[in-house]
């Protein structure tokens, strides 16, 4: 019983803000970034394939659920509405505690080691598997742009081999579907089928290279990425608005009200970067001033936006005939604006590129933090003498993305995404509770409104949702919790002893401190 009792007071340990903060101002990461940063990365994590593709999939329903139709406007009401109170937390929190880590490093100062380990690890389904969904959407936006070119680029070029667009999984349903034999249509070494998705592939080792480099050159990558992206959502707006049909949008919730959930569900993960702001904490100016209005601001701007593109895209085509794969462009080829699709193209690859950097951006300095904290080994923290970047972990979350993206799919990844997603803002919002019955005195820059009304809202939202989604998709209703329990089992076997030992060094090293100063007062 007194193991039992040791490891639980053990597993429960906080780790106090004001050390979080002392180790954040130690940082070796260089600061450089202003609000306007924070906002291009809450931008550039959020605007890309939300808005290109999953708002598709959030119409006209997938294999698993059904879609919500004409009336997904009221699903990313509903979505953002979600948002908003974790949103809140978010700000609170992240002006009271500065430092890498976002969801992590918050749990750690309020629920403990354990829980702070699996809200890590959990986030890593949130950025670096929801990579995977965002690398697949690129690819096809790709091969539509590849489309526009027909009679300037070789047909090798146009046409590129199918095993070299998918992973292996997504190409076996494919040829379920169509009939085809899937030796023709995938070549094999023996019995190993030969799959991968290579644009994905490239992209991805691209923008590792640029993160290593630093994250001002990063923000200012991604500040191009997300101009040109807008420029196009806003133009497609304004151009679609001349020939939205009212008819179109009747009926206009044709799976009811559990259409409307549904949709809520799948297309919440076209808000899930708002928090990447968060992890970039350590590297901002003024984090108390900054990080607030860095959130709040991407949440309001990018839910605006949201709602011009559904109103415009179920005014334009009938919910029936949307595209799941590439629905903007393929509504302006609808109309007839076949060089407009090409542009819209040119607009998907530059926000998914946005993404793809921004959750990377994400991945590093979250397991940043739990390095730092002992729960993986130290040698992955290690920072680039002359680009001040922590380059190991960046190289290790692109190769994570790569692995990974040969063989799971995109709507997998996406609803693998939101589930992680989920939790952790309801976790935020419990923290927030938390933090204001253990630390009430601490200086809050920034403070949620009617405490504990908004945090409370924000679990029963996001928890809602989460539950509610279980009933229809299975497969990874399934995959969720196998991944807690292989966190769990990292920590069990790996990281619970590797803090043990660390605790163990710096009381050494505490008993000869004190015993230096008592020689030298005799």
């Amino acid at each position: 019983m007194k193991i039992l009792k040791t490891i639980f007071s053990n597993m429960l340990k906080v780790k106090n803000p004001d050390a979080l903060i002392a180790e954040g101002k130690k940082s070796e990461l260089k600061k450089t970034l202003n609000v306007f940063d924070l906002i291009i990365i809450g931008i550039g994590a959020v605007v890309g394939t939300g808005i290109f593709t999953i708002i598709g999939s959030a119409i006209q329903g997938g294999p698993e659920g059904i879609g919500a139709g004409p009336a997904i406007i009221i699903s990313m009401v509903l979505a953002a509405f979600s948002c908003v109170f974790s949103a809140l937390c978010y700000s609170e929190i992240a002006a009271m505690i500065p430092v890498a880590g976002s969801a992590y490093t918050y749990t750690y100062a309020t629920m403990g080691e354990f829980m702070a380990w699996m809200v890590g690890w959990i986030l890593m389904l949130e950025y670096a598997i929801g990579n995977i969904t965002v690398a697949c959407a690129w690819t096809g936006y790709l091969t539509q742009l590849l489309k526009g070119f027909k009679n300037i680029l070789p047909d090798f070029i146009l046409n590129f081999p199918i095993w070299l667009r998918y992973d292996y999984r997504s190409l076996a349903v494919m040829c379920d579907k169509y009939g085809w034999d899937v030796h023709d249509k995938i070549p094999f070494i023996g019995n190993l089928p030969v799959a991968m998705n290579l644009p994905a592939i490239f992209i991805v080792l691209i923008l590792t290279l640029i993160l290593i480099k630093g994250v001002k050159e990063s923000t200012r990558f991604a500040s191009i990425m997300v101009g040109v992206n807008l420029f196009i959502i806003t133009s497609f707006i304004l151009v679609g608005a001349f020939y939205v049909k009212p008819e179109n949008w009747t009926p206009f919730a044709p799976n009811g009200f559990e259409g409307i959930f549904m949709g809520a569900f799948i297309i919440f993960f076209a808000y899930i970067g708002f928090d990447a702001v968060s992890t970039a904490a350590e590297e901002t100016k003024n984090p108390q001033r900054d990080l607030p209005i860095g959130i709040l601001g991407t949440l309001i701007i990018c839910t605006l936006l949201y709602v011009g593109v559904a109103l415009a895209l179920t005014g334009i085509v009938p919910f029936g005939s949307i595209d799941t794969q590439a629905p903007i462009a393929h509504a302006m080829r609808y109309i007839g604006k076949d060089w407009f699709a090409g542009f819209i193209s040119v607009g998907a690859l530059c926000g998914l590129t946005s993404v793809l950097l921004i959750y990377q951006l994400g991945t590093t300095r979250i397991l940043y933090a739990m390095s730092r904290d002992g729960f993986i080994p130290k040698a992955f923290r290690v920072v680039h003498k002359k680009f001040r970047t922590p380059h190991i972990l960046t190289w290790f979350s692109g190769l994570l993305v790569i692995v990974c993206s040969l063989f799971m799919d995109l709507n997998i990844s996406a609803e693998l995404c939101n589930f992680g997603t989920f939790t952790s803002f309801i976790i935020i919002c419990i923290a927030v509770l938390i933090l204001r019955k253990t630390d009430p005195d601490r200086e809050r820059p920034f403070k949620v409104p009617f405490v504990p009304l908004f945090p409370i809202l924000g679990i029963i939202c996001c928890g809602g949702l989460m539950i509610y989604s279980m009933g229809s998709l299975k497969t990874s209703t399934t995959m969720f919790p196998l991944w807690l329990l292989i966190g769990f089992l990292i920590y069990a076997l790996y990281s619970y002893g590797q803090q043990r030992r660390i605790e163990e060094r710096q009381r050494i090293m505490q008993a000869k401190a004190d015993a230096i100063k008592a020689q030298k007062e005799a």
